[in-house]
């Protein structure tokens, strides 16, 4: 081989085992991850890449499964400073007695784009590359998410009455509109509507959202069938369950994702497959607030993306997705009754590929494929809990926690490097978390 067919790269990433998620349910071992710029250039075996390739950085993982990095589909990131403040009760009680006054106390912009740095921080620190975010000041969290170089599709809020963000209905479609007109097309922000729920919006904000998203091709995501309670009141107070409504308001469609889905008939379920929308699964959130248990696999058996979301750290308590993949996994056999159903790899794919269909970016996201962008994670299997190491894919959904991942890149740029994250100054951001602890604690105790 002559000098002129080696090609020059930025980084090269030589991984024990990788799991590539396309093709699906592959696992490669002694491969070269090739990095150029933004984007992956090759997937090769470790040999091939000496032979064709030169990089000026060669980071080598020998005891490391290498995959796509994770997509956390729901969750409310400033949040996280509210965990563990109300726990052990239902999520109407949840919502109208402890979470909706705390927020109306402390929510500014100063608690979102603190709150929404330590959820990064955590997500950074366990795998996940980019998040989906529905809170109030999404203008705040989305400048947040940019400025640590961090993937992320912001949904600003939208609800019948109103908050620290806005009045009602119509300013929060202003702002909204103001804001998905500020970010669109930039690589690492995707802005997106987001209806609290069928309970919260009525008819004719919800019709403008699907609107606005007609116009703009924003996504749209809504809590949607969370609990039996929902249901059931909605069916006696018009008549209808509320996916058949949202379908009647023209809201399910290929650029939905439907969070929760708990309580799901046939006709929910046709419904929801005919519309093309998406299904986002937020396990442990539905077990704390014994939501109920959403039917993962009768879901993706009639064609629906199901992806996966932590919901937020007040709810949860934790924003570790490898964590989720576990008890969605264990969770969907159950439902089933089937132990093949959501088998691991399913799972990956559910945090990986599926997501990236949720938020429309799958074109760019969600496996390792030459071409997509570097957004890559590396995950250490050498600790004495992943031994020994049979199935790499197993272990990631069913051994693993987040805290054995050691390395990640966004855009090949680096994020977590041996652990350490490289754009976010913990010690800082601990100081601030602290001073909003002893705020809320203070409040809290009065």
């Amino acid at each position: 081989m002559t000098a002129d067919t080696i090609t020059a790269a930025d980084i090269r990433i030589n991984a024990r085992w990788l799991i590539p998620v396309e093709p699906e349910a592959v696992v490669l071992e002694h491969q070269a991850v090739i990095i150029q710029g933004d984007r992956i250039a090759a997937v090769v075996s470790q040999a091939e890449a000496d032979r064709r390739f030169r990089t000026r950085e060669t980071i080598d993982l020998a005891h490391h499964a290498v995959l796509p990095g994770l997509i956390n589909v729901h969750g409310h990131a400033a949040m996280s400073l509210f965990r563990g403040l109300a726990d052990d009760l239902p999520l109407m009680t949840w919502l109208n007695d402890h979470i909706w006054p705390a927020e109306g106390a402390f929510v500014d912009e100063a608690f979102i784009a603190d709150g929404t740095q330590l959820a990064m921080a955590e997500m950074l620190r366990t795998g996940t590359t980019t998040f989906s975010d529905m809170y109030f000041f999404p203008e705040i969290a989305a400048q947040a998410a940019h400025d640590v170089g961090m993937r992320a599709q912001i949904s600003f809020p939208l609800l019948d009455f109103p908050t620290a963000w806005g009045s009602g209905p119509e300013e929060y479609l202003s702002k909204g509109a103001a804001f998905i007109e500020q970010w669109q097309d930039n690589t690492y922000i995707t802005p997106a509507i987001g209806p609290h729920a069928p309970y919260t919006v009525s008819d004719e904000p919800l019709t403008q959202a699907v609107e606005l998203s007609a116009a703009t091709g924003a996504p749209i995501q809504i809590h949607l069938h969370e609990t039996q309670f929902e249901v059931v009141d909605a069916t006696g107070k018009n008549g209808q369950r509320p996916v058949a409504r949202m379908a009647g308001l023209g809201l399910l469609g290929p650029n939905t994702q439907c969070v929760h889905m708990t309580q799901v008939n046939d006709e929910d379920l046709r419904a929801v497959a005919d519309s093309g929308a998406h299904v986002i699964h937020c396990p442990e959130s539905n077990l704390k607030l014994a939501s109920g248990l959403c039917p993962v696999q009768r879901l993706a058996d009639a064609g629906v993306n199901v992806a996966i979301g932590t919901d937020g750290a007040a709810s949860n308590n934790d924003l570790d997705l490898f964590g989720e993949l576990r008890t969605a996994a264990m969770i969907a056999k159950v439902v089933a009754g089937d132990a093949s159903a959501l088998s691991a790899h399913q799972a990956l794919a559910m945090a990986t590929l599926n997501g990236a269909k949720a938020i429309g970016r799958d074109h760019e996201l969600g496996s390792l494929v030459a071409g997509k962008l570097a957004d890559i994670i590396a995950v250490d299997l050498s600790d004495p809990f992943l031994q020994p190491v049979y199935d790499p894919a197993s272990h990631l959904v069913y051994s693993n926690h987040g805290r054995a991942v050691s390395h990640s890149w966004i855009n090949g740029v680096p994020q977590l490097q041996d652990g350490k994250l490289t754009r976010i100054d913990v010690a800082d951001l601990m100081l601030r978390v602290d001073s909003w602890k002893q705020r809320i604690r203070k409040q809290q105790a009065q």
